[in-house]
C-alpha cells in the first residue's frame, strides 16, 4: 500500500503517437495526473478521444511514446516485463469494457486466478473469490462458466476478479457499461468502498456524467489533453 504522502499513480509528460501509414497520430498530449490514496476520479472524453489508450499506458499494459508512468513511486516502465507484470498483479485491478474471462474456469475460479498467480493457497483464495462474488450479487452463480453468465453477470465476475486483490490502483472502463441500474449501483458502491475504506486509487473511465460528478475529481480528454472540469 502506498504511503500516505505518496501518490498511488502518477504519469508525468505523458504523450502517446500512433503511426498509420505516412501519417503521425499524437493520440495524447503532455498528460501530467496524480491519484492520491483513497482518491477516485473520472475520465471523461468522446469516443476515440483517447481514454482507453491512457487507461493501458496507466496500467503498464501499452508503453507512452513519451513520459514516465509512477505505482507508488515506482517507475514502471523502467521495469523488466516480468517485474512489471508483478507489479500489476499485487498493486493494480483492472476492469476493461470486454471482461476478458477464461471460458473453461468457472466463474469462482476466474475471481481467484490474480490470487493463485500470486501463489496464495487455494483454498483461501477461492474463499476470497467466493466472498467477492457473493458481494457482487453473484452468489448463486460461483460454479457456472463464463458461457453460462449472461453479459451483465460476466461483467460482474470480472469486475469481482479486479477487486478481490484489493490493489493499491483499479482501473475501471466504462465498468458498468453492460449493467442495469440496480447493479451498476452496486458495483459503483463495492469500487467506492475500495478507494475509501482501503485506500486505493480508482481511475474510472465512463461516457455518464452523472456518475463521473460523483467521484472526487472529473477529468476530460479533448484533443489528446487532459484537463480538469
Amino acid at each position: 500500500m502506498s504511503d500516505v504522502n505518496t501518490p498511488v499513480l502518477e504519469c508525468r509528460g505523458v504523450s502517446k503517437t500512433f503511426t498509420e501509414g505516412p501519417l503521425q497520430v499524437e493520440v495524447l498530449k503532455n498528460i501530467d495526473l496524480t491519484v492520491a490514496p483513497g482518491e477516485a476520479i473520472a475520465i471523461i472524453g468522446s469516443s476515440g478521444a483517447g481514454k482507453s489508450t491512457l487507461l493501458h499506458i496507466l496500467g503498464g499494459l501499452a508503453r507512452p511514446t513519451h513520459g514516465q508512468v509512477f505505482l507508488n513511486g515506482l517507475d514502471v516502465f523502467k521495469l523488466k516485463e516480468r517485474a512489471r507484470g508483478a507489479l500489476r498483479n499485487y498493486g493494480m485491478g483492472f476492469v476493461y469494457q470486454f471482461h476478458h474471462l477464461l471460458p473453461e474456469f468457472t466463474a469462482v475460479e476466474n475471481v481467484a486466478m490474480p490470487l493463485l498467480i500470486r501463489r496464495t493457497a487455494p483454498k483461501e483464495a477461492l474463499a476470497s473469490a467466493e466472498d467477492m462474488l457473493t458481494r457482487t450479487g453473484l452468489g448463486a452463480r460461483l460454479h457456472h462458466k463464463p458461457g453460462e453468465l449472461s453479459g451483465g453477470e460476466r461483467q460482474r465476475t470480472a469486475i469481482a476478479r479486479a477487486l478481490v486483490t484489493q490493489p493499491d490502483c483499479v482501473l475501471a472502463d466504462e465498468p458498468t457499461g453492460n449493467l442495469d441500474s440496480e447493479n451498476a449501483e452496486h458495483v459503483f458502491e463495492l469500487m467506492q468502498d475500495l478507494a475509501y475504506n482501503k485506500r486505493s486509487a480508482l481511475v474510472l473511465v465512463t461516457h455518464d456524467h452523472e456518475l463521473a460528478s460523483r467521484l472526487d475529481r472529473t477529468f476530460q480528454i479533448v484533443n489528446g489533453v487532459l484537463n480538469p472540469l
